[in-house]
């Protein structure tokens, strides 16, 4: 990856840190995004010689902008654009408040749309790069519904990534658009989720967060529309959308673990 210029939201911890890790490594040069500044250096420093922090807030439209000009005075153009940043949340559908639903959908969607739209540009004039977008295996089966307007956000990012991947198809056929679409991680996701919630460390079977980064760095070094973290994950899907009652299937595991 020693010609890759790699930027990172969410960089500060969990799959953005670990994927910085790995792709630094590697020879990427990183443009290292998050609030969190002490902890977002420490990233940068353990991430290669050429990572480079940002302290951003992605929730913020001119952050996001500013953050692609600081990656191309930096290093003078961009490769890969990963949009990481996001919350979850712990709380039913009947108890959400505007608040909850509007946090989800600004962090977890309109930080993703801004970057997006901001790196486009810079995409268009080059005629190539890559934007990934990380989701959750929560936007296609409602496993967790104290998770609710958490899937509810990584649902409509779904789209959103398809249908920047269609209109560019034709014309830009070099610019990639991806979905990387993981299950529970072993991260501190579960701790940093609005209301609280469990360690997603102590849950059953988290996927090692080093294997999700493998996964994001080998999807840069060979691009298609979606990969999930986890073989298991993909037949779920399949499974729950084939099924002539889905109701059938959510009587049974995982579903019904999710409400212990």
């Amino acid at each position: 990856m020693n010609d890759k210029v790699i930027v990172i939201t969410g960089a500060s911890s969990g799959i953005g840190a670990a994927t910085a890790r790995v792709v630094g490594r590697r020879g990427a040069s990183l443009v290292l995004a998050a609030r969190r500044e002490a902890q977002l250096q420490a990233v940068a420093a353990d991430s290669g010689p050429r990572a480079f922090a940002v302290v951003a807030d992605v929730t913020k439209r001119a952050d996001v902008e500013a953050l692609v000009a600081a990656a191309l005075r930096r290093f003078g153009h961009i490769d890969v654009w990963i949009n990481n940043a996001g919350r979850g949340i712990t709380r039913p559908v009947a108890e959400l408040t505007d608040e909850d639903f509007d946090e989800m959908m600004t962090v977890n969607v309109k930080s993703a749309l801004y970057g997006m739209q901001a790196v486009l540009p810079h995409f268009k004039e080059r005629r190539r790069g890559h934007i990934i977008n990380i989701s959750s295996v929560l936007s296609r089966l409602p496993f967790a519904s104290f998770r609710s307007a958490y899937s509810a956000s990584k649902h409509a990012l779904m789209p959103l990534t398809a249908n920047l991947r269609l209109d560019l198809r034709a014309e830009f056929p070099e610019i990639h658009v991806s979905s990387v679409i993981p299950g529970l991680v072993g991260t501190d996701f579960g701790l940093s989720a609005k209301h609280g919630g469990p360690d997603s460390r102590q849950l059953p079977n988290p996927q090692p967060v080093e294997e999700v980064a493998e996964v994001i760095a080998d999807l840069i070094e060979h691009p298609r529309a979606e990969v999930y973290t986890r073989p298991i994950y993909k037949q779920q899907v399949a499974a729950y959308y084939a099924a002539d009652d889905v109701a059938t299937l959510e009587s049974l595991p995982p579903w019904v673990a999710s409400k212990r």
